[in-house]
């Protein structure tokens, strides 16, 4: 794994083309990456349910709008938001058009009333989100994790015949063929800026 790999794997939305079909082969390839990913005391909790049935994608794509609608109502964007907020807006409004919809899920319910737990619970599964991310990219496939659907976990649970009570989804990412653009480093702030040494505001 290259450090330009790592640097210029990102969200992205406007990219990806919706155009070209996802063979089941290359999703499979990239999973295989995704489940070679680090989990709490190794119980490897992720599921993945890959969507390419297009009125079912139809179908996740309206709730999908319907959460991200919610999250946007009453927003006042700050001016250097509107560029990442457009690309949000373009995202929801095409998600149904993508190839493949991965639904990222974990064994169980999140754990309640311990904070300890609940990272535990959501951290054995990011890791495979983000080697998910990582494989499709090498693959010159995009993708960005999402889960503005997950206002409406319940129905999209119904929908794919998940049972609510024994699995939570916990990320959504839309896979397509990347379309041709810059390989540029994302913005960041610089490591020395957040980054303290032996104490909070340690220099």
């Amino acid at each position: 794994m290259t450090a330009r790999l790592l640097t210029t794997t990102r969200s992205f939305r406007r990219r990806l083309d919706p155009a070209r079909p996802v063979r089941r082969e290359d999703l499979l390839e990239c999973l295989e990456v995704a489940v070679c990913a680090p989990s709490g005391s190794n119980r490897q909790p992720w599921r993945f349910v890959v969507v390419q049935d297009p009125p079912t994608r139809l179908e996740i794509s309206r709730y999908y709008r319907k959460g991200f609608e919610q999250n946007m109502s009453g927003r006042t964007p700050r001016p250097d938001q509107l560029a990442d907020l457009a690309s949000a807006q373009y995202l929801a409004d095409h998600l149904h058009e993508m190839p493949a919809l991965v639904i990222v899920c974990a064994v169980g319910r999140p754990p309640s009333g311990n904070d300890r737990l609940l990272t535990s619970f959501y951290g054995s599964v990011y890791p495979a989100v983000w080697n998910l991310l990582l494989a499709l990219h090498d693959r010159g496939l995009g993708s960005c994790p999402t889960t503005a659907h997950l206002a409406y976990e319940q129905e999209v649970a119904d929908l794919l015949g998940l049972p609510f009570d024994e699995v939570t989804q916990v990320a959504m990412l839309p896979v397509a063929w990347l379309r041709p653009g810059p390989e540029s480093l994302p913005r960041r702030r610089p490591a020395s800026e957040v980054t303290m040494w032996d104490r909070w505001g340690g220099a």
